[in-house]
């Protein structure tokens, strides 16, 4: 016997058991994007890999350690994208949709990076986010963060999550602090562990965001960014926060929040939850007004975030917020003898054809009334439609309620659609 072949750690099936709670969360990511006008943009999985590492920044975890980088058959090194916005600049200066102009963007899809594989985090995992381009004042900010808040109202979750927020001011201020930074650290070296002495020079602002306690004792008395904001940028985020406040969305200013990626500045936020565990992020983003031209395009504002649907399901799960509906079918078309197939099979269609919400399955493969029925069952139908001689005779069909005590009778095949939409709602 061959040997079975299984998926590769970390890049996991959704079942059909599961697919149907994905489909929900989908289906209210789609309704609030809509609400806001976004429009969606689709990239490629795969991207020529100097994108991700003039984005991202060579100096991060995700290029150093977790990117999927190959070479193709001509010899060019290609990535799978392990995150969405780089693709979404790159698309965008492509096709000629960002200067001049103002776009609110949507995308939702596979990413990919090579972590050490755990609940709620793959090595395959799914990102949805957005992307606005050509809009700098705060008001900007706000809506995506706004957005985001709609997300955790509709799903029932906004007491289990929690906004923070920061500022990291111009790419000139940040680079100021950032020797005061290195100043600071360079006088505690020694509690530094073995990644912050790496970064200490190249990328100081991810010691901030350390998770070694030793070092979270260190940067708790470092300098505060917020100190060293140029005057825009504090007025940015200044009005950012009486936007936040007049829309009833509470926040918390952290100025250790930095964000893992080079390309943000001013503003950057996130939404954590500690119903997970340990405090875990939710969804994150911020601005990243430099990256248009920073991948060759003419200078250009642009705000987004992006939020892992693992982390949302396994979150929504958690909290009892969602449950898999894994039936197949609300309505189930027996057929007893061959010479009522095709009969069968043209009250199944006319139900589609004036009810194309109704999920229908056709009974195939044959079999006697009990085994029919009991297929019916494991479909998790609401009603069964039963069909012999004597109903196509007729030009009727035999109802029988499959999940309440209600009675079986029999209708005329023009009245059923009527028939079983009090039997559906109720």
């Amino acid at each position: 016997m061959a040997k079975t072949i299984q998926a590769i750690r970390g890049m996991n099936d959704c079942l059909p058991t599961e697919s149907g709670k994905w489909q929900q969360v989908e289906a209210t990511i789609r309704q609030v994007v809509a609400s806001y006008g976004y429009q969606e943009i689709r990239t490629p999985i795969v991207e020529s890999t100097d994108l991700f590492k003039r984005s991202i920044g060579e100096v991060t975890d995700i290029v150093e350690k977790e990117m999927y980088t190959f070479e193709d058959r001509n010899g060019d090194s290609l990535t799978l994208r392990p995150e969405g916005t780089a693709s979404a600049v790159r698309a965008g200066n492509e096709h000629g949709l960002i200067y001049n102009q103002q776009q609110r963007l949507w995308y939702m899809g596979p990413m990919f990076r090579h972590e050490r594989p755990q609940k709620g985090r793959y090595r395959q995992f799914h990102q949805f986010g957005v992307e606005t381009y050509g809009l700098e004042s705060a008001d900007i900010d706000a809506e995506v963060i706004l957005l985001s808040a709609r997300l955790w109202k509709l799903f029932g979750i906004e007491d289990a999550v929690s906004l923070q927020i920061n500022s990291l001011g111009s790419n000139e201020a940040r680079q100021a602090y950032k020797q005061t930074l290195i100043d600071y650290l360079s006088a505690h070296k020694s509690q530094l562990d073995e990644d912050s002495l790496r970064r200490l020079e190249s990328n100081p602002l991810r010691v901030l965001d350390s998770k070694n306690p030793q070092v979270q004792e260190v940067v708790a008395n470092a300098p505060s960014l917020l100190d060293h904001l140029d005057e825009e940028s504090e007025a940015h985020f200044k009005k950012l926060c009486e936007l936040l406040d007049a829309a009833g969305i509470r926040y918390e200013v952290n100025p250790k929040l930095v964000r893992g990626l080079d390309y943000y500045n001013r503003t950057v936020f996130e939404w954590v939850t500690d119903s997970l565990g340990a405090q875990g992020t939710v969804c994150a983003g911020g601005r990243y007004d430099g990256l248009v031209e920073q991948l060759g395009g003419k200078a250009a504002p642009a705000v987004g975030f992006a939020l892992g649907l693992e982390r949302l399901v396994l979150l929504l799960e958690t909290l009892d917020k969602i449950e898999a509906n894994d039936a197949a079918a609300e309505i189930y078309v027996t057929a007893m003898g061959d010479d009522t197939l095709a009969y069968a099979s043209q009250v199944a269609e006319t139900l589609r054809d004036q009810k194309p919400a109704w999920r229908v399955m056709l009974h195939c493969g044959g079999g006697n009334f009990k085994k029919q029925l009991k297929r019916a069952d494991k479909a998790g139908a609401v009603v069964a439609l039963l069909i012999g001689s004597d109903e196509m005779a007729a030009g009727q069909v035999s109802v029988k309620p499959l999940r309440n005590n209600g009675e079986q009778i029999t209708v005329a095949a023009t009245e059923l659609p009527q028939v079983l939409t009090g039997m559906l709602a109720g």
